[in-house]
């Protein structure tokens, strides 16, 4: 239960468009994944790491795959995400024999509570970020600025980058930084509760993403 409170208020994420200024990749995969620590600063064996999502895209069409927060290996949800809109594709079975034209039951993305939450909130306290030296993670260079108050403090990091996504954290954050906010860690001081939410981006879809897209490509190409 604990974990689900958490998660809920994390992830928070935008769709976003391209511009003639930026190039737009045009299909791959990124990973959400968060660790949340229940008692860092007692305990740091407290922990639990979570892949909230796997959403593969191809241009602006999204296929998100929700594992299972306590079984990764297990799928929780297949969505497909077009625009502004959402649609549950159920179980893989079901899902890769899917024609994405004949679908009817498209609802609003601000009625998608599971997985990605999609949102247009501004990074909160804005006025009131601090900005702090760069870093290097994982081989790659970040910006970064945080926000502190007597309750929390959130630490953002920007990869500088002219290529944008379908969807971002904060994205107008982002583009103020001309760049992509890639992790945010955020410690409840009043809960002593610490999370770091990260996005990994793939260059391939998933196996059951591949199959969707694949069948849809056949039937474009072959149903007339």
């Amino acid at each position: 239960m604990k974990t689900t409170i958490y998660l809920f208020f994390l992830i928070i994420l935008s769709f976003t468009f391209s511009c003639n200024k930026h190039k737009k990749m045009e299909s791959g995969r990124i990973d959400v994944i968060a660790t949340i620590y229940f008692n860092p600063s007692q305990n740091l064996d407290d922990s639990k790491t979570i892949l909230i999502s796997k959403l593969n895209f191809k241009n602006d069409t999204i296929i998100e795959i929700v594992p299972d927060i306590d079984y990764p290996d297990r799928i929780s949800n297949i969505y497909l995400i077009i625009d502004s809109t959402f649609s549950n594709l159920g179980n893989f079975e079901t899902a890769k024999k899917t024609n994405f034209k004949k679908i009817s039951n498209k609802l609003s993305l601000d009625n998608k509570f599971n997985g990605v939450v999609y949102t247009d909130l501004k990074v909160p306290n804005w006025g009131f970020r601090v900005h702090i030296n760069d870093t290097v993670l994982f081989s790659k260079n970040y910006l970064r600025f945080q926000i502190r108050s007597d309750e929390s403090f959130t630490r953002y990091y920007v990869a500088k980058t002219d290529t944008i996504l379908p969807f971002a954290i904060y994205p107008k954050t982002a583009q103020f930084y001309k760049g992509r906010i890639e992790r945010v860690d955020s410690y409840d001081r009043i809960n002593d509760v610490f999370v770091t939410l990260q996005l990994f981006l793939r260059k391939d879809w998933d196996y059951e993403a591949k199959e969707i897209f694949e069948y849809n490509r056949f039937i474009s190409n072959h149903v007339k």
